[in-house]
């Protein structure tokens, strides 16, 4: 059975909602493709609506879960991209993850990034995930 571990340092600055590090023994990973703000038919949602598009990605990710028998509890490393301009547009894109029933997956080694832009045109949010899998 997969053992995963997550813990903060005493000694660095308390982490808002995220873990420091993670431990993982006899697991097997499985490497999550960046999730996107586009619906079933290829469509993207929400232009402009960096909240629109958290969503939606989330809705994604939630399902590629589901696709590999896996929970947000089994997310081991996570990564979200947001084109933003000034740094409360990322914090929103954050505590909506955070607040969601999705959250668990910001609650490991999570890295929150501000860049130029993404692969779709519009495109404002990107989430990407590691979980960790009975082997």
């Amino acid at each position: 059975m997969a053992n995963i571990e997550r813990g903060t340092v005493p000694e660095l600055a308390e982490p808002p909602g995220y873990a420091h590090f993670v431990s993982v023994e006899g697991a097997r990973l499985v490497f999550l493709a960046g999730q996107l703000p586009l619906d079933a038919a290829g469509n993207l949602v929400g232009p402009g609506d960096h909240l629109a598009q958290v969503n939606q990605c989330l809705e994604n990710l939630a399902a590629t879960l589901r696709a590999v028998g896996s929970t947000p509890a089994d997310a081991v490393r996570t990564t979200v991209y947001v084109v933003a301009s000034d740094q409360h547009d990322m914090g929103r894109v954050w505590r909506a993850i955070l607040e969601s029933e999705m959250g668990e997956v910001a609650r490991t080694a999570a890295t929150l990034i501000g860049v130029a832009r993404l692969g779709y045109d519009g495109q404002l949010v990107e989430i990407e995930v590691t979980v960790a899998l009975d082997p």
